[in-house]
């Protein structure tokens, strides 16, 4: 059994100063005001657009992503509706095959709820979650099945591969839901890690996110 770490990939956007220059002018039909374009003026205006809720515009522009999660996450993931969405099927993925290295994958528990290992209590969450992740690897392989069938005993944990395109402004309001403190611990962590991506590839439209 493998155990592996999230992670978040962008895979597909548009140069930033063409995505910003594009959604000024876009965004100054609303107010008739393009005689106010010049080679400095998009990110003001989209700042103050933002500020204004004005959001609507950004909807013209998208950005896809690759995430690597659990299966659990996945399933908080795509209640975001807004969105595209192709993810690994466990149907037609067979783990007990080379092209998986015969075993399974999973996403370690312990970034997402901050496990101290050298805590005792901590350390025997993480060794009960261990247990219970090499049990299902076990049953897995034991059942013989086709992939579809054999999935039924895989557990949330599996490590799922998914590709989520979605337009500028569902972004910010997935990273408003889901950096949250409320959220789910790994929800949070693959958010997160998404979320300093997105700062640095286009901070206009996310640096007001924490």
């Amino acid at each position: 059994m493998n155990v592996t770490k999230p992670s978040v990939e962008i895979i597909d956007m548009k140069d930033y100063d063409e995505m910003i220059r594009k959604i000024e002018k876009i965004g100054r039909v609303c107010y008739k005001s393009e005689g106010n374009i010049t080679e400095e003026s998009a990110e003001r205006f989209i700042r103050n657009i933002l500020k204004r809720g004005h959001e609507s515009v950004i909807e013209h522009e998208a950005v896809t992503v690759r995430m690597i999660c659990d299966r659990g996450i996945t399933h908080e993931i795509v209640r975001h509706r807004i969105a595209s969405y192709s993810q690994e099927s466990t149907r037609y993925c067979n783990y007990s095959g080379d092209k998986f290295g015969n075993e399974i994958t999973v996403i370690d528990i312990a970034g997402g709820f901050s496990y101290d290992l050298n805590n005792e209590t901590d350390l025997q969450k993480y060794e009960a979650w261990m247990r219970a992740m090499e049990n299902a690897e076990k049953s897995y392989f034991e059942l013989g099945a086709t992939p579809q069938e054999a999935r039924s005993v895989l557990p949330n944990s599996l490590k799922t591969e998914i590709v989520v395109t979605m337009n500028l402004r569902s972004w910010r309001n997935f990273f408003r839901l889901r950096c949250d403190s409320h959220a789910h611990p790994q929800m949070r962590e693959v958010a997160n890690i998404a979320l300093d991506l997105f700062k640095k590839r286009l901070p206009i439209f996310f640096d007001d996110i924490d």
